[in-house]
């Protein structure tokens, strides 16, 4: 069963760095579109970035825009999403997300009806 596996996340201070990573399969790292979501306690979900499969376009918000980066290592099978100058609004439980087939290919994030599949997600913690 293909599954998305996290790691990475824990207790960073402000101002520091985290990576996160989401282990899939090739085909779907080099297929699916994928994305980086967040939540934290009270709060809707949050888009924090994504990656359209057709041409590997990009998307991030304002929130985190200049700060995170989302890449991918098809080979690893892996989709990073770099965090830095993290803030004590970051701290939230973050999930990868993946979306396959034709249309999905062609659509950012925001564009996706229903996602195939999500990771366990990991918790970050931005404290002093």
């Amino acid at each position: 069963q293909v599954q998305l596996v996290q790691s990475g996340g824990g207790l960073v201070q402000p101002g520091g760095s985290l990576r996160l990573s989401c282990a899939a399969s090739e085909f779907i790292v080099r297929q699916y579109t994928m994305g980086w979501y967040r939540q934290a306690p009270g709060k809707e979900r949050e888009e924090v970035a994504c990656m359209r499969s057709s041409d590997g376009a990009m998307n991030y918000p304002a929130s985190v825009k200049g700060r995170f980066t989302m890449s991918r290592d098809v080979a690893k099978a892996t989709v990073y999403l770099e965090m830095n100058s993290l803030k004590s609004e970051d701290a939230a439980v973050y999930y990868c997300a993946a979306a396959g087939g034709w249309s999905n290919s062609q659509r950012m994030c925001s564009e996706v009806v229903q996602w195939d599949l999500w990771g366990q997600g990991t918790q970050v913690t931005v404290s002093s």
